[in-house]
């Protein structure tokens, strides 16, 4: 992922995503480079448009939430045998949506 962060920040900076700029930013933030990685990133970076790809991103929609939309109607029992299912699919829920963020960019450098 830093290398990524590497391609991002030489973008926000104007500076040119290139071999020897990336490995300098994560020479600079200590990262042991692999230059195969390197090679990797910049020759995928190579004809993307950064800032559409970030907004893109941005703009696209939430995951939908597991919640049943067919309007049915649960009694007082049902309720309270359910609440900590919910509270436990919601927690799942979080966890894949964490899991899911960084899904992407990060796909394309392994």
């Amino acid at each position: 992922m830093e290398y990524v962060y590497a391609a991002l920040i030489l973008n926000e900076s104007g500076e040119e995503i290139n071999e020897d700029n990336v490995t300098a930013v994560l020479d600079a933030a200590g990262v042991d480079v692999e230059e195969s990685r390197v090679k990797a990133l910049v020759a995928a970076l190579e004809d993307i448009d950064i800032e559409e790809a970030v907004e893109t991103a941005a703009a696209a929609p939430a995951p939908a939430s597991g919640g049943s939309a067919g309007g049915e109607v649960e009694t007082a029992d049902e309720d309270e045998d359910e609440a900590g299912a919910d509270e436990d699919e919601a927690e799942a829920e979080d966890d894949d949506e964490e899991e899911e963020s960084g899904e992407g960019l990060g796909e394309l450098f392994g």
